[in-house]
């Protein structure tokens, strides 16, 4: 649908226009202050999305004309996870009132996450803008972040008019002040003006938490997606034009993000669906020294952090429906695999490298100390030999297969993790000794995240 959009709109109005797009783009480097970077995985894209509460623009001042602190802050941060292989979208809210550690000074490369000190999220953004924000997040997850797009309340409100409105639904009437917004209950359709007051509004709807007010902008992003998807938009060229005019008009973003990079990003996206859209908030606690802040419940956090930095399911998801492979080209005798196990589970290397060794594998437990935080099973090959590793992960249905530079031809490692499962047969297996019994299991996967699709019916 993106890549259509796009598609659709450049084919319209013409390249003056897409350039005078690109133009309205303000730019940032989102890598100053930092000299060591998280890896860049292979094909994946996470692009943190911030909105900005900066008042400039909106020609009012009913929202106030600044913040207590002075500069915009980050109202609103998402980490949008685009899977390499393009089946599937995360979009990951962070509570703006989360207390983490942070860089004291994020201008300074000598200044980490490690050494920082602790704050508030939304203060990344007041401090240091999309830089500083960019570095606390890589820090404390390990996950390189593409690309940054920041968005204000201006953008906001014109896009959802370059829209033609969205829909929202309502458990109850509400009239909130602050929010300059007074609706009645049920399924209705809000201008930019309403839409901005509504997924802002605190106070009047819900237990005026920000993890409330979380849930209710992720149902509005996917009752965007859904008005997105419409033909309707797609034969107005007009209303494609309005819509990117005012989103790139208040738009600061990367270096690199420009039309042609949004173009490609949407291109790769044209086959995904709303149901494979899925938000998701990360995990979080009270916070002990201040009731009105939270901090990020430290395992379920770091779980869903694997997920998107691995680009793996999320915890608890049914994995992902495998299409037919081809037949496998390497034989297990001409294989030697070296089994780690980085689970609790005593044993378990042990059981699965016999299990591998019955079919025809050379296959021994590797010397190596657990790490405790792999998923599922990892298949490592060395670059190239992606037929050993494909022979290897028939044995264990879902497996993801990773490039290991450390490793040469015929040589394949397997990890075994949390929900790791239990080897079975290969179709091109050599002996006819049946496999040995499982006794030992991996520890269960980990819980599944409060999660939903932006298909899902907005009153539901």
């Amino acid at each position: 649908m993106a890549g259509g959009v796009v598609v659709a709109l450049t084919a319209s109005i013409g390249i003056g226009v897409a350039l005078h797009l690109d133009d309205n783009i303000s730019r940032v480097d989102i890598a100053a202050g930092s000299t060591q970077r998280p890896d860049d995985v292979d094909g994946a894209l996470n692009i943190l999305v911030i909105g900005s509460d900066t008042r400039e623009g909106l020609g009012t001042k009913e929202y106030g004309v600044g913040t207590a602190e002075g500069g915009p802050r980050s109202d609103t941060n998402l980490l949008v996870h685009i899977s390499a292989d393009r089946k599937s979208t995360y979009v990951v809210s962070i509570p703006r009132d989360s207390m983490t550690k942070a860089p004291t000074d994020c201008a300074d490369p000598t200044s980490t996450v490690a050494n920082g000190e602790v704050r508030r999220w939304n203060d990344n953004f007041n401090q240091g803008g999309p830089a500083c924000t960019v570095k606390t997040l890589e820090g404390l997850t390990g996950i390189y972040v593409d690309h940054v797009a920041v968005i204000d309340f201006s953008g906001f409100q014109s896009m959802v008019d370059g829209l033609g409105g969205v829909e929202v639904c309502l458990p109850e009437a509400v009239d909130d002040e602050d929010a300059q917004i007074s609706l009645e209950a049920g399924r209705q359709r809000l201008t930019g003006k309403e839409a901005l007051g509504y997924v802002r509004m605190r106070k009047t709807l819900g237990d005026g938490s920000d993890l409330q007010r979380i849930k209710r902008q992720q149902a509005f992003m996917a009752s965007m997606a859904q008005e997105a998807t419409k033909t309707s938009l797609l034969l107005r060229p007009d209303r494609l034009y309005k819509f990117l005019d005012a989103a790139t008009k208040s738009m600061t973003a990367d270096d690199d993000l420009g039309l042609t990079k949004m173009m490609s990003i949407a291109s790769s996206l044209k086959g995904l669906g709303t149901d494979e859209i899925v938000f998701v908030t990360v995990p979080t606690e009270p916070y002990a020294a201040d009731v009105n802040r939270v901090q990020w419940r430290e395992e379920a956090a770091d779980e869903l952090w694997a997920a998107v930095r691995d680009d793996s399911d999320l915890p608890g998801a049914e994995p992902k429906k495998k299409v037919k492979e081809r037949a496998l080209t390497v034989a297990p005798s001409d294989i030697t695999v070296s089994v780690v196990n980085d689970t609790a589970a005593t044993g378990l290397g042990t059981q699965e490298a016999e299990a591998l060794q019955v079919q025809g594998f050379t296959a021994s437990v590797a010397d190596v100390a657990p790490t405790s935080d792999a998923r599922g099973v990892v298949v490592r090959h060395a670059k190239g030999d992606t037929e050993s590793a494909r022979t290897v992960a028939a044995a264990y249905p879902g497996a993801k297969l990773v490039v290991d530079r450390t490793l040469t031809t015929g040589n394949v490692q397997v990890v075994l993790g949390m929900g790791a499962e239990t080897a079975s047969e290969v179709p091109n297996r050599e002996g006819d000794e049946p496999l040995p019994s499982a006794t030992v299991t991996a520890p269960p996967a980990p819980t599944a995240v409060e999660s939903r699709t932006a298909d899902e019916d907005i009153c539901g």
